[in-house]
């Protein structure tokens, strides 16, 4: 009868706390991960939420490492809504907490992040890091979320630490002065932070972007090890979300690790493949003609707009007041991501192009594969499409980072053609769920209340993955989700595939 009844609702029967058992203490814990990690800090909290200030540590608080090496409150932030759009919390969620970092890298920079709460469901979810944030920047987003759930939640920072300023690149400093030639400029002229460069940490030589595919594995498989030594069971099912890069991170989680992740969450992941467009081929039209659009007036009909649209972008929105500009989303990426995107994956990626010697905006991917090396390191971390356990991806059509054109849908044709169209008959399910209006970054609703939020879309995306493997359910059809809707358990004909539309005002 027991076993009738846990067949029915595994949940349930799995359900463990420290009312039933010992406590749990950090003590078992760092017992059970003594031989990966180092510099732990470890402690039993009454709230595990960001609610609680000491969930989340202060920006720069890394001993021995510069100003932006580390910034845990900037993180957590940057993939969430502004308040009140972000997360409900209920209540207190008590647990523990672990942060540390791996023994095994020399350069001291990759971290793991474990939460386990005093009820716990049986379950763990294991996070990726956008951009290059640290472990802590699904705080709110996906950890907040899932802990309330009663899911064991871990995370790690693809191995990398973020940036520190540093001196120009050789191209832009002054005769004489101090250069880097790993420098990438904040933001382009005529931003006061023209004059502002960064060395991002994975552009050093020890950090390949190879790295990130094996960092969310090695955070499961310990993850695994601290639930074990914290509840005296392995979790029941392990799951994967992340956004942006971590959303490629959830990508290569399932695509290669099927034996520790059981299915996973894409929330705008970056689509990697040398072979066709990609962030490197994408930014430097829109880099060149972002200009020459201002130029115009920032009329959409201009040839720089359709230039930039022809690369694979969304259409800008722009708000004019008295006859003057006030706002532009293509504004808003120019100034802060294009630019900067660019230096980095270009000097990560094809490190003999003279980046601002020749222009980063004349950049071309294409002509490059045939000079450098740069194709083959693409490919050297490049996406399959072969999933292996169930992969749901989320993106807005509004995205004017990874345009869907080339990042969401392009991922979907992979795992279609890696299928031959047989997606329905495996059960390794896909879905793509596109979010009209959503863009890459969420706070810019702010500005433009014309877009639209994915998180609670990528949410509710979790809570159908876990009951398509636990309970067997079926996931809704790939499908548009319009505007102030929701994931349709059975879309009208419209809304199946794909949006009709990038914008809809």
């Amino acid at each position: 009868m027991f076993a009738r009844i846990c067949g029915i609702a595994a949940a349930l029967c799995f359900l463990v706390s420290a009312s039933a058992h010992a406590a749990l203490t950090c003590d078992d814990v760092k017992a059970a991960l003594a031989s990966e990690l180092v510099d732990v800090n470890c402690f039993e909290s009454a709230d595990l939420t960001t609610n609680n200030p000491l969930t989340t540590p202060a920006n720069n608080t890394l001993p021995g490492r510069p100003a932006f090496a580390f910034t845990p409150i900037t993180d957590r932030g940057v993939i969430s809504p502004n308040p009140p759009n972000r997360t409900p919390i209920a209540g207190p969620v008590p647990g523990i907490q672990l942060d540390a970092r791996y023994a095994d890298d020399p350069t001291g920079e990759a971290r793991f992040l474990l939460r386990l709460p005093d009820r716990w469901n049986g379950d763990l979810v294991v996070a990726g890091a956008s951009g290059t944030r640290s472990e802590f920047n699904g705080d709110i987003a996906w950890s907040d979320y899932v802990l309330q759930k009663g899911f064991a939640y871990a995370s790690q920072n693809k191995g990398v630490l973020n940036f520190f300023l540093t001196a120009p690149d050789p191209a832009l400093a002054a005769p004489g002065a101090p250069s880097d030639p790993l420098a990438c400029r904040i933001q382009p002229p005529p931003s006061p932070l023209a004059g502002f460069f960064a060395h991002f940490y994975d552009n050093d030589a020890a950090k390949p972007f190879t790295e990130w595919q094996s960092r969310i594995v090695q955070a499961a498989r310990t993850a695994r090890e601290g639930v074990k030594g914290a509840y005296n069971h392995y979790p029941r099912h392990t799951f994967a979300v992340g956004t942006s890069n971590g959303g490629y991170q959830v990508r290569r989680a399932v695509e290669e690790a099927p034996d520790l992740f059981d299915g996973g969450v894409d929330w705008e992941g970056t689509f990697v493949d040398g072979g066709t467009f990609n962030i490197l081929s994408d930014l430097p039209p829109a880099l060149k003609n972002f200009p020459l659009y201002v130029a115009s007036g920032f009329d959409p009909n201009s040839a720089a707009a359709h230039a930039i649209e022809a690369a694979g972008y969304p259409p800008d929105i722009v708000h004019r007041s008295g006859g003057m500009v006030t706002a532009s989303l293509w504004r808003n990426y120019y100034f802060q991501f294009w630019e900067v995107t660019q230096c980095q994956w270009q000097k990560r990626l094809d490190p003999t192009y003279n980046t601002y010697g020749a222009g980063i905006a004349n950049y071309d991917y294409f002509a490059r594969t045939q000079v450098s090396d740069v194709e083959q390191n693409l490919n050297a971390f490049a996406n399959t499409g072969k999933i292996k356990v169930p992969l749901i991806t989320l993106a807005g059509t509004m995205d004017g980072l990874l345009p869907i054109k080339h990042h969401a849908r392009a991922y979907a044709d992979k795992v279609a053609a890696s299928r031959k169209g047989n997606n329905d008959e495996r059960h390794a399910q896909f879905r793509l769920y596109e979010v009209q209006n959503g863009n890459h970054i969420e706070t810019f609703k702010d500005t433009f209340p014309q877009l639209e939020f994915i998180e609670p879309h990528a949410q509710r995306a979790f809570d159908l993955l876990v009951q398509h493997v636990e309970d067997h359910l079926p996931l809704p059809p790939s499908q548009c989700i319009a505007r102030g809707a929701s994931i349709a358990a059975k879309p009208a004909p419209a809304q199946l595939g794909r949006c009709a539309s990038l914008f809809l005002p």
